[in-house]
């Protein structure tokens, strides 16, 4: 209890907790929809072979090594990079990842980019197992494609959406730790330093270790009631719930 009560009265509370709900927000907002978008286009597409490439594309990077992706990240927005000789010659050169600003939006890209493929196979897997019927009869009533994908397609994804925004918020105390840890600097720690690397630090480098479990149980506790509320939620509105 002593361990929970330094946390809670201590300088850090209120910077990780507030990062770690930032950054997750982000994340959601911009990352979630992104492969459910991403289905959708790739399912109207009729031309197989592009459509095979475009996902070998989408996929690759989810195979590469984190460890090699922050390594990209770090070599094209260092002072020297690629991505500051751009803004360098508009007259904004700057080391991005050193800068508070841009840390978050760094990161929010750079997740996108390793996971759209990736997360969007369950919505084609979905989206494959739509009755071609329902198209066909909304086709007859003169319905074109983007009322068939209003009418049909999303709903019929409802289920498998609401089931996936369920396990989302479960680790939305989870966000990305691994990305931050190799991200971050002490110049950025104001607005990266997340409840994870939190415990990372005390744990690991200071070898306060009950300090550090106490923060860890009590980032799963939030999670595990962040999940029981999401799917308390979705059954209210009758829709596709963890238990049903």
């Amino acid at each position: 209890l002593a361990n929970f009560k330094q946390f809670f009265t201590g300088p850090y509370f209120w910077r990780v907790l507030r990062n770690t709900l930032y950054i997750s927000f982000y994340t959601i907002v911009i990352c979630f929809p992104a492969p459910i978008l991403f289905a959708l286009m790739l399912n109207e597409l009729r031309l197989k072979k592009l459509k095979s490439a475009i996902q070998t594309v989408s996929y690759l990077p989810h195979f590469i090594s984190l460890v090699v992706v922050c390594g990209i990240i770090k070599e094209f927005v260092s002072s020297t990079g690629l991505i500051s000789n751009l803004l360098a010659a508009g007259g904004m050169a700057s080391n991005l990842l050193m800068d508070p600003s841009k840390f978050r939006a760094i990161y929010v890209v750079s997740e996108l980019w390793q996971t759209i493929g990736w997360n969007s196979i369950i919505y084609l897997a979905a989206l494959a197992g739509i009755n071609q019927e329902l198209y066909d009869a909304a086709a007859v009533d003169g319905a074109g494609r983007f009322r068939r994908i209003l009418s049909i397609t999303i709903p019929c994804l409802m289920p498998t959406i609401i089931i996936m925004f369920i396990m989302r918020i479960g680790v939305i105390m989870n966000e990305g730790w691994e990305e931050t840890l190799l991200l971050y600097s002490p110049s950025v720690y104001k607005v990266s330093d997340i409840l994870d690397t939190y415990v990372y630090r005390a744990g690991l480098t200071e070898f306060r270790y009950s300090y550090a479990t106490a923060v860890n149980l009590f980032k799963s506790v939030i999670g595990f009631m962040l999940v029981m509320i999401t799917n308390f939620i979705a059954n209210k509105m009758g829709q596709q719930n963890m238990y049903s």
